[in-house]
């Protein structure tokens, strides 16, 4: 460590860690909310009501998925202006996001039923559940406007380095969810309309909660600028292109996910059990990592916009130097822990047993994926997103590739070695790209 600090300033280890905690810690409350959920209705007699809030959680998570750019493209725009020591241009991101959120909410309300519909049609729900589907996602859908906007919101904040408000935010909306959660469903006997209508609630507190943490920055920015700023044509060009490319990448990224499931579920329902177990192995340690990758964001745009080569190396090697600390920290852990983890999250038998054949996958892979994270962190808060979009554009062409070509003398262990091949052409593919985004910014 004595080393490390006479290479990057303790300051910036400092720094990155008042950036990261808060953020990871934001992360656990994800899927303890989505484990709450389940619970509630886990104690209602039929299994419909448990299925009904699976299915449309999971189609709730990819549809937002996509809209992931109002929280990334956004968190760039705003670090670059921080690092340019200008707050009403800061301010203005964050409501030309809002903008752009509002619009994007409205639209996917009115279009709500051909989305469940379709919905319906790729997931096919027993019987039994297709109706408690329709009820959740009609209910839930409400939420769409506050949702997207608290991704704004969130990005804003990172990009402002407010970690902790941030934090402030997810919990004071997780919180909220939960509660209403017991109440409606264990209180007032609702099922999974209750549960959707604890999120739609939930979800206006935060942003009722975001908004009032913003407010002096909103009075001020009403107060000195003309609201026709927010409508400057090249800079609406200028977030519509960055958004457009992370929405590409995230499609991209989600395709990659569905497939491998879909692959699984041909070797049958153990080999699909099993890779949904080991999924979640990735899924804690993506929490984890993502608080260093938001990181690397935050101070990458503040150091472009301060045009300061030294403060952005730092940023590269204190980020890099940690995730990959904790990389190491997870896999370890997963060594030595997983049968207990395993034993923790499924008590099937022929599943537990199974997972020993293809743990080790699952094992190393944090010291894999940890590398696409970091440069996608670091490219985002560059704004530099057309690489990001090109890169997962040929990591999905060849996944699919190296899939069709190992599962047939592998099996499983050759979905497994795709989907590493995935993340290694992932990080390599963006890291080619590294001296342009140098020289771009000449630093």
């Amino acid at each position: 460590m004595d080393y490390l600090n006479e290479v990057i300033s303790e300051p910036m280890h400092k720094k990155v860690f008042q950036l990261a905690g808060p953020i990871i810690l934001a992360n656990v409350t994800v899927p303890l909310l989505g484990a709450v959920d389940i619970a509630v209705v886990g104690h209602i007699p039929g299994t419909q009501f448990m299925a009904s809030v699976g299915i449309g959680a999971t189609i709730f998570s990819a549809l937002y998925f996509g809209f992931v750019f109002l929280r990334m493209g956004t968190t760039g725009l705003v670090a670059i202006a921080k690092g340019n020591q200008d707050d009403a241009e800061c301010t203005a991101w964050l409501l030309r996001a809002l903008l752009l959120a509002g619009l994007i909410g409205v639209i996917l309300y009115v279009l709500k039923i051909p989305i469940v519909d379709l919905c319906q049609q790729l997931i096919d729900p027993p019987e039994k559940s297709a109706p408690l589907v329709d009820e959740y996602f009609l209910a839930r859908i409400l939420s769409a406007p506050a949702a997207l906007a608290n991704f704004a919101f969130l990005g804003w904040m990172i990009g402002m380095q407010k970690a902790k408000q941030a934090l402030y935010v997810q919990l004071v909306l997780n919180i909220t969810n939960i509660v209403l959660d017991i109440y409606f469903v264990m209180g007032l006997g609702y099922d999974a309309k209750g549960v959707a209508y604890a999120t739609v609630i939930a979800e206006y507190v935060g942003l009722v909660f975001a908004l009032f943490l913003v407010r002096h920055y909103l009075i001020h920015y009403f107060a000195h600028r003309n609201f026709s700023e927010l409508l400057n044509t090249k800079k609406l060009i200028t977030l519509c292109s960055i958004n457009l490319n992370i929405f590409i990448r995230s499609l991209c990224l989600q395709v990659a996910f569905f497939y491998f499931t879909a692959k699984g579920a041909q070797f049958g329902d153990t080999i699909l059990a099993v890779n949904a177990v080991l999924m979640n192995f990735q899924l804690f340690t993506a929490y984890a990592l993502d608080g260093f990758a938001n990181a690397a964001e935050a101070l990458t745009g503040e150091s472009i916009g301060k045009k300061h080569k030294r403060y952005f190396y730092d940023t590269l090697k204190s980020t890099t130097f940690w995730a990959l600390c904790f990389a190491g920290i997870f896999t370890l852990s997963y060594a030595i822990l997983w049968q207990p983890i395993v034993y923790l999250l499924t008590d099937i038998e022929v599943v537990r047993e199974t997972v020993s054949h293809y743990v080790t996958w699952a094992i190393l892979l944090p010291l894999v994926s940890v590398w696409s994270f970091q440069l996608d962190g670091i490219f985002t808060g560059a704004t530099v997103t057309r690489p990001m979009r090109d890169s997962m554009i040929v990591s999905l062409i060849i996944f699919i590739l190296l899939t069709i070509w190992l599962t047939p003398n592998m099996g499983n262990h050759g979905l497994w070695c795709a989907f590493f091949g995935f993340m290694i052409v992932r990080a390599f593919t963006l890291g080619v790209q590294w001296p342009m985004l140098v020289k771009r910014f000449d630093l």
